[in-house]
């Protein structure tokens, strides 16, 4: 198991010095690519079956994963959310960003958000 390996890894005291500044996600990226490469895969072969491995598919029905698995997809969500976030020292920040969102179609209602006649 790549993840095991790379949290073993990191957490031994006799690299924890050298790996302090290294994420555990990219130790399991590297385990992964050796793992591929000893399996006789390529280098771009391995890549591509990372980067699947770690998508994130939209339509995928989250509330049906186990916790391990619900426990990645937090994970690569929190790193992509970290990696995109603009932050207030970054050059291209705007605190006050409006938006105009086209009305070029029909609104739908939704029953929810109709007022109704009792009072809460």
């Amino acid at each position: 198991d790549c993840s095991l390996a790379a949290e073993q890894l990191k957490n031994n005291p006799r690299h924890k010095a050298y790996l302090e500044g290294v994420s555990l996600r990219q130790l399991k990226k590297l385990y992964s690519l050796l793992k591929g490469h000893l399996g006789g895969e390529s280098l771009a072969e391995s890549l591509e079956k990372f980067r699947q491995q770690e998508a994130i598919d939209p339509e995928e029905d989250m509330n049906r994963l186990d916790d391990k698995e619900l426990a990645k997809r937090k994970s690569i969500m929190d790193e992509l959310f970290e990696k995109n976030r603009k932050k207030k020292d970054d050059p291209d920040f705007i605190y006050d960003i409006e938006v105009e969102f086209p009305q070029d179609e029909q609104l739908e209602s939704c029953g929810w958000d109709m007022e109704s006649g009792e009072e809460i």
